[in-house]
């Protein structure tokens, strides 16, 4: 006899997909700052012998040459109180980890350095790497460790 081909099997379960939790750098900008992009370089800075630094995310006007004092943009700035009273400050173009960014520093009285582009080249934007062209940029000025 044929087996009856119209009997119906039972829908096989599918799992239910676990949702991701989502991704630090997703979330908005001023969360994603304060409570995890500025504590992790507090870390990274102390890691590599630059305890101290004080850092701070604020809205203001660029602090160089030239700069519109009217046009105000979100910065992290960054100061170290040693004698030398290192300043820096990255400097966002929109309120977007992902929008051009900039940096500049200053050294005691003397007036800012030019503004440099800063992770231009970068496609993806992480908290990591957001930490380690951070700390590139000022071991380039040779204000970390001894290189």
């Amino acid at each position: 006899m044929a087996e009856d081909k119209t009997a119906q099997s039972a829908p096989k379960a599918t799992k239910a997909k676990k949702e991701k939790p989502p991704k630090l750098e997703d979330k908005p900008f001023g969360e994603f700052m304060e409570q995890h992009f500025l504590p992790a370089l507090d870390e990274a800075l102390g890691s590599d012998g630059w305890e101290g630094v004080q850092l701070s995310l604020v809205d203001a006007p660029l602090t160089v040459k030239g700069a519109d004092a009217q046009e105000t943009y979100w910065q992290l700035q960054g100061s170290h109180p040693s004698n030398l009273d290192h300043r820096f400050n990255i400097v966002f173009t929109q309120d977007d980890i992902t929008s051009p960014k900039y940096f500049y520093y200053s050294q005691g009285n003397g007036p800012a350095s030019a503004i440099e582009q800063f992770m231009g080249d970068e496609r993806r934007i992480t908290l990591d790497l957001m930490v380690l062209y951070t700390l590139q940029r000022l071991k380039g000025q040779k204000w970390l460790s001894r290189n």
